[in-house]
C-alpha cells in the first residue's frame, strides 16, 4: 500500500465517522479485535487438524 493510498483510506475512515477522530480510532480498534479473534479461530482450527507448527502454516 502506498503512502498516498493510506492517506485516502484514513480520510475515508474519518469521513465515515463524521469527522470524529476518536470514533475512527474506536472503529479501527474494534475491527482489529475482530480480526485477532478470527485469526485465533483459524489457528485453533489448524491446530485441531494437525497443523501445530506455525512456521509451516499457511496462516502466518
Amino acid at each position: 500500500m502506498s503512502f498516498r493510498s493510506s492517506d485516502v483510506t484514513i480520510d475515508e475512515i474519518v469521513a465515515r465517522c463524521n469527522g470524529d477522530l476518536r470514533g475512527a480510532v474506536r472503529a479501527l480498534l474494534l475491527v482489529n479485535e475482530h480480526l485477532e479473534a478470527e485469526l485465533a479461530q483459524l489457528y485453533a482450527a489448524a491446530a485441531h487438524s494437525g497443523m501445530t507448527e506455525r512456521r509451516n502454516s499457511v496462516l502466518h
